[in-house]
């Protein structure tokens, strides 16, 4: 038998076969490989059961505080995983308000935007110009930070361009700030809002004027309006208007609500203001009044005197003061030289005495000056309606329906209006009082379902988890543990050291059943139930089928085995 038949080497295909062949044969391989499957799917469920809920721990992230972020998770040995393309990180949801402020304490995330503390990092000996260049970064990090606390910005940038001072006015150049805003999704900025962050840029550089400020969002739209783009009119005073208007609005509803009902009255208000800025000057001259002094603004007094004789004249003093003396009498003249009236003639000719005097005296006219300057959001007029819904009355039959007001309660009403609105009708203000039934709004709203609660749904949720890795388990032991269990514990007694290999010499070789010349008793002589005695044919037969196909397609082996056999009996 070992010179007809060649030797094979162990790694020939009918060897491996071979294996294949006895490992199915064995009842003990499909239950070890199906239970560890099934200890694979259920450890698998467990762990997709038992993973938690992650929640973004930080969101926009720049790629500096990201790093340092994720290496500070690793160390702490914190489970972590991105989201939303990478740009927000997501860690355990229990984990995030205790790693949020361990992560604050260490200064995480720094955001992105170098403030003042860059001044503190300065090298000895740094340039002017290197100084000035790092309070600018400083300057344009702190505002970006205090921007980036507005609710609706996520992110922001500030370009500054400081101030240059010269000798020469022509030379000058004024600060002037651009602001790009990132905002959050679905979130926008108002116009009272555009003006603060404008507000807090021109406030916070020196010599930057707020008109030389530009905002503009991530998508490229100009934010900021120079003064006068929307009519003059900004978000601050609009704001205005609609708190003066709800301010007369709830003035009047709440001096109605103790009469009427709070349900059973409705007012708006519309304001007009006006934001214009007027300044006035006015001057008023009045006549002089009889009786009354006058005001002198100046005098001027021009005397002018001629004469024979010369003024008084010399040096001041006692003989310069001295009065003249008597003059001397007159000379008679003749008779005959005097005029035909009988009185004489004055042949000599005396000199002419004459006295000039000018005087100019000028007054103060009246004056008045009058400077006044408006107030920008002075009250133009106002225009209220006021509905007011009917009362309820019981009538005769002791049902309960609705009436109008009487003329004199509606008027009472009018009046009270008025008081509270401050009607002025030289101010032109408008007021309509109408007293209507009002429609009842039927829509109910329905009670949410409590299963429609978050809370609920979460609970829910992780209670789901656990009851199908229940279920899978249990389908798994009964579809796949089970039958294999029981197919192992029926061939079990085939699983002895001679059952696999000693029946079959018995019925294919008989002088090789005994190699040792022990006797061996067959089992089917032991007593036993009949179920089980059937089990044993089953288990022979097939073990004596399996046999015969090795023989078949490897007799080499068979015959090494019985070599081996026939050896042992030398």
């Amino acid at each position: 038998m070992s010179n007809g038949t060649p030797n094979r080497p162990s790694g020939n295909p009918s060897g491996a076969e071979a294996l294949l062949a006895r490992l199915r044969a064995n009842p003990l391989v499909p239950l070890l490989v199906g239970g560890a499957a099934v200890i694979a799917v259920v450890a698998a469920l467990l762990m997709w059961a038992s993973t938690p809920e992650y929640r973004v721990l930080f969101s926009n992230l720049s790629e500096a505080d990201g790093g340092r972020i994720i290496s500070e998770l690793e160390s702490r040995a914190v489970p972590y995983r991105f989201a939303e393309g990478g740009q927000a990180l997501m860690v355990p949801g229990d984990q995030v308000h205790r790693l949020r402020l361990q992560l604050a304490e260490q200064g995480l995330p720094e955001g992105g935007n170098v403030g003042f503390e860059i001044m503190d990092r300065q090298a000895f000996g740094i340039s002017q110009f290197a100084e000035r260049v790092n309070f600018q970064r400083g300057l344009q990090g702190e505002l970006a930070s205090s921007i980036e606390a507005l609710g609706p910005v996520a992110r922001a940038r500030v370009h500054l361009s400081m101030a240059k001072p010269s000798v020469f006015i022509r030379d000058r150049e004024p600060a002037k700030a651009s602001v790009i805003l990132t905002l959050a999704p679905g979130r926008v900025l108002g116009e009272g809002q555009v003006n603060a962050i404008v507000h807090l840029v021109s406030g916070s550089v020196p010599e930057l004027a707020m008109e030389d400020v530009t905002v503009v969002d991530q998508a490229g739209r100009l934010l900021s309006r120079p003064e006068g783009g929307t009519g003059g009119l900004d978000g601050s005073q609009l704001e205005y208007v609609r708190d003066l208007e709800r301010g007369y609005r709830q003035r009047i509803e709440s001096i109605l609500a103790p009469i009427l009902g709070r349900d059973r009255v409705r007012a708006q208000v519309v304001a007009d203001v006006d934001f214009s800025r007027r300044e006035q000057t006015s001057e008023r001259y009045g006549p002089n009044q009889d009786g009354n002094p006058a005001a002198v603004r100046s005098r001027q007094l021009n005397e002018q005197y001629r004469g024979g004789e010369d003024l008084a004249a010399g040096v001041p003093g006692a003989l310069s003061n001295t009065p003249p003396g008597a003059a001397p009498s007159p000379i008679q003249n003749d008779p005959a030289n005097a005029d035909g009236n009988g009185n004489g003639a004055n042949t000599n000719d005396q000199p002419v005495r004459r006295l000039n005097q000018d005087s100019v005296v000028n007054y103060e006219v009246d004056r008045d000056v009058t400077h006044v300057q408006h107030q920008r959001a002075r009250l133009e007029r106002l225009s209220v309606a006021v509905v007011v819904d009917y009362h309820d009355v019981v009538n005769d039959q002791g049902e309960t329906v609705s009436e109008p007001l009487d003329p004199e309660r509606l008027e009472r009403i009018r009046q009270l209006v008025r008081q509270a609105m401050g009607y002025s009708e030289a101010r032109g203000d408008g007021l309509e009082v109408l007293n209507s039934p009002f429609t009842e709004d039927t829509e109910v709203l329905e009670p949410r379902d409590w299963w429609r609660d978050p809370f609920w749904q979460t609970l829910l949720l992780s209670l789901g988890r656990w009851l199908l890795v229940g279920l899978a388990a249990l389908l798994l032991f009964l579809y796949v543990i089970r039958p294999l269990l029981r197919r192992f514990l029926e061939q079990r007694p085939a699983l002895a050291p001679q059952a696999a290999v000693a029946p079959a010499p018995v019925a294919a070789a008989p002088y090789a059943a005994r190699p040792n010349g022990d006797a061996q008793e067959p089992r089917a002589q032991e007593p036993a139930q009949p179920r089980r005695r059937r089990q044993k044919n089953g288990a022979h037969e097939q073990n004596l089928k399996d046999l015969q196909e090795m023989a078949q397609e490897d007799p080499a082996m068979v015959a090494m085995i019985v070599r081996s056999w026939m050896n042992r009996n030398d």
